[in-house]
């Protein structure tokens, strides 16, 4: 009995203590929430104020501490993401790929209720609307392809009076001359493309495949042209001349160029053809065609990009890692939009040599240089000169067997623009740009510059 009143009284207590402590909380919440209210009244604040919190100081000195809003926080990253995606949509729209940037924006959830996008939309649906085929042009018949040499970067070098300054006089193009040429070039409203783009290969019907004029759509005043640029090996010979020695990535991930400075020092730069279009465009988007760049065609007995990989130079201690460097930049290259092209490896005229020297030359430049920059379709004949004379078909044993390893475009030079295409080849001329062009036969060139104002007073007189 006694147990009884002991566990019932027990009870009891243990209530009357939780009710105690509930009405103690209860009383110090209610001090707490007084005393806060009290501390924002004299410190001023609401609240229920959206605006940006502001810290303030009270009697006792004591900080009150903002507090972030999330709601605009996630408001500001929303509209920082648009913003960049507006951006990379405009610069698509730039290089005339105005399907793309629609689609990327379309692609955005709820981009029907983002202003920006919508206002973008209608601007490039109606800029598509005034685009044409090959724009001032009606076929690639009409496009020119400008290819150029090494540029010359130091002309003190180049052209100090010694038995090299004659050739480099004819056959090279200065750092400053060039820069002059793209921007004649953007001012005269033409755009860089792909000759992947100006020919391309379809299927058709019947299965069987052919070379067609590609859609290149453009405003009616821009005009297409093709670039390429031939030995980008950096020769032992152009060692101390003023040129660059070697493509390199840059330490923002974009294909540039190395010198050898006289004191042993190195830099990195726009020292040849490469970095110098690559900045232009990055100022110019609208220059280049969808990405386009140029290309870039390689010899392979004294390596490539300035790297001694053929097989002479095995015995470098240098030898592996060149190779693996080669195989690097070129895939940088290709990102950006270069292409590349055989040069041949030994640069021979392949008009006069046999056939089993082709096969020879051909193989070693695939084993020794298209391993390394990766597989092409383009064959840029040396010195200009045809497998085969005349505007005929190809049919000779030289065509078959280039065709049988996976050759299909073929470069030659000509003084304006000529292309065949046929339904297993493209053939198409090249205009030289370079001192002798430009010094002795300006006439071939007045439809595309001004001279007057490219020409380099460093170059001397062609003797």
């Amino acid at each position: 009995m006694d147990n009884q009143k002991k566990s019932k009284n027990s009870k009891i207590t243990v209530r009357k203590v939780t009710m105690i402590i509930i009405t103690e909380g209860l009383i110090l919440s209610v001090l707490l929430i007084s005393f806060a209210m009290k501390r924002l009244s004299e410190n001023k604040v609401d609240p229920l104020d959206k605006k940006e919190p502001v810290v303030q100081t009270g009697t006792n000195n004591i900080a009150i501490t903002p507090t972030v809003d999330p709601i605009q926080e996630l408001k500001k990253e929303q509209e920082a993401k648009q913003q960049e995606v507006l951006k990379e949509a405009k610069l698509l729209a730039a290089g005339y790929d105005y399907d793309k940037a629609i689609n990327m924006l379309k692609s955005e959830e709820g981009y029907e209720n983002i202003e920006s996008y919508m206002i973008a939309i209608n601007e490039f649906e109606e800029e598509k609307k005034s685009l044409e085929p090959f724009g001032a042009y009606k076929s690639s018949s009409e496009v020119s392809h400008l290819f150029f040499h090494s540029l010359i970067y130091d002309t003190s070098k180049a052209f100090d009076g010694d038995y090299k300054t004659n050739g480099y006089n004819y056959y090279m193009v200065t750092v400053k001359e060039f820069k002059e040429i793209l921007r004649q070039l953007y001012e005269n409203d033409y755009v860089l493309v792909s000759v992947h783009d100006l020919v391309t290969k379809v299927t058709k019907e019947d299965g069987t495949t052919a070379y067609q004029d590609g859609e290149i759509l453009l405003p009616p005043n821009k005009k297409p042209f093709v670039l390429s640029q031939d030995d980008v090996n950096y020769y032992d010979y152009m060692v101390g001349d003023g040129f660059a020695s070697c493509m390199v990535i840059d330490e923002n991930g974009k294909p540039s160029t190395l010198i050898r400075n006289d004191d042993g020092t190195t830099s990195i730069g726009d020292y040849d053809m490469v970095p110098i279009v690559e900045r232009f465009i990055e100022e110019h988007p609208d220059f280049s065609y969808r990405g386009a760049r140029g290309i870039i065609a390689l010899t392979g007995y004294e390596g490539a990009l300035g790297y001694r990989t053929d097989p002479a130079s095995k015995g470098s201690k240098t030898y592996d890692q060149d190779r693996e460097t080669v195989k690097q930049v070129a895939k940088v290259m290709k990102q950006y939009g270069w292409e590349f092209a055989s040069h041949s490896n030994g640069h021979r005229d392949m008009e006069a040599c046999t056939v089993e020297f082709l096969k020879k030359d051909t193989d070693k430049w695939l084993k020794y240089v298209g391993f390394l920059v990766g597989e092409t379709d383009l064959y840029i004949f040396p010195f200009g000169i045809d497998i085969q004379s005349g505007a005929g078909t190809y049919k000779n044993a030289k065509f078959q067997y280039l065709d049988s390893v996976g050759f299909y475009y073929y470069f030659g030079v000509f003084k304006e623009p000529w292309i065949q295409v046929k339904d297993n080849y493209v053939r198409m001329s090249r205009r030289a740009i370079d001192g002798q062009a430009m010094i002795q036969y300006p006439e071939r060139l007045k439809d595309i510059f001004n001279l007057s104002t490219i020409l380099d007073d460093a170059r001397p007189a062609l003797k």
